[in-house]
């Protein structure tokens, strides 16, 4: 879900740039910084994202600016007026003072106004349609960024899954030596426990080694984890929108690889549960950053 794009534009008057940043996130959350008073636009923007995405925290960014400003003055005749009022009454009082110039009168501050064209509502909403068109773009290659990240991502994944599935190999092998050598345990250690006194008949002793046994079978268990790795597998060939349910599945890797780990009767069958338990939160943290 990481990425960034860049996307700009213009309509002769103003010109824009989109700035677009992607990291992991749950759900989809897009957060906008747009310039003050387009609210419409910000909509119009989320909405168009969601879209493109399904997961992830999106930050969009535009920044607009007018490239063909053109400035206006204007005379504030209040202010003229009143100056030219005032003028006048001190003549009145004093013939000496010579009358107010039309230089000095504009020189005063505020007289002289300068006044920006203001944009119509159909011009807003034509240059909204082109910044909307450059958003697509945006997204469009944000989308292409992800894409290349979640390429590599797959790479990981993969092999980790590779690691996996030969992990369950090697429960296999092991599974498979499991009811010889609980066989002979339990046989020492009933000798050790009668010590002397007559010895336990074979028959009872491979009813209580069949018990132990079907309490210590992980195939089922080992089944389902191989079910799991091919489903896993399937859904990254299909591709499109799968983070949510390959994290799914990493729950039921653990839920299988905790029993075969309470089932494990010898430490080197604990080792590689471990070992399994591992690879599968590397597998969970990787999914994390897929959509």
């Amino acid at each position: 879900m990481t990425g960034f794009a860049r996307a700009s534009g213009g309509n002769g008057t103003y010109s824009w740039n989109w700035e677009a940043k992607s990291v992991n996130g749950k759900g989809l959350d897009v957060r906008c910084r747009l310039p003050q008073g387009s609210e419409e636009l910000e909509i119009k923007s989320r909405n168009r994202t969601g879209k493109y995405f399904k997961r992830g925290n999106i930050n969009l960014s535009l920044a607009v600016q007018e490239t063909d400003k053109k400035t206006k003055f204007q005379v504030n005749r209040a202010l003229l007026d009143q100056l030219v009022a005032t003028a006048a009454e001190i003549n009145a009082d004093s013939d000496k003072i010579a009358p107010p110039s039309l230089d000095g009168l504009l020189s005063v501050r505020g007289v002289i106004e300068t006044v920006e064209d203001e944009e119509d509502e159909v011009a807003t909403a034509e240059r909204n349609v082109k910044i909307l068109d450059d958003l697509t773009v945006l997204l469009e290659g944000l989308k292409v960024g992800r894409a290349e990240e979640g390429e590599r991502i797959r790479l990981v994944l993969d092999d980790q899954l590779q690691r996996i599935d030969g992990l369950c190999g090697d429960v296999e092998r092991l599974a498979a030596l499991q009811p010889a050598a609980l066989t002979e345990k339990l046989r020492n250690q009933v000798v050790e426990l009668l010590d002397g006194m007559p010895a336990l008949p074979e028959e009872r002793l491979a009813q209580e080694a069949a018990v132990l046994m079907t309490k210590a079978d992980v195939r089922e268990e080992l089944d389902r984890l191989k079910a799991h790795l091919d489903a896993a597998r399937q859904l990254m060939k299909e591709g499109g929108v799968i983070g949510r349910k390959l994290d799914f599945l990493c729950q039921e890797f653990n839920r299988e690889t905790n029993t075969i780990c309470s089932k494990a009767a010898d430490v080197d069958l604990s080792r590689i549960g471990l070992d399994l338990k591992a690879v599968i939160e590397q597998f969970r943290e990787q999914v994390q950053n897929i959509e």
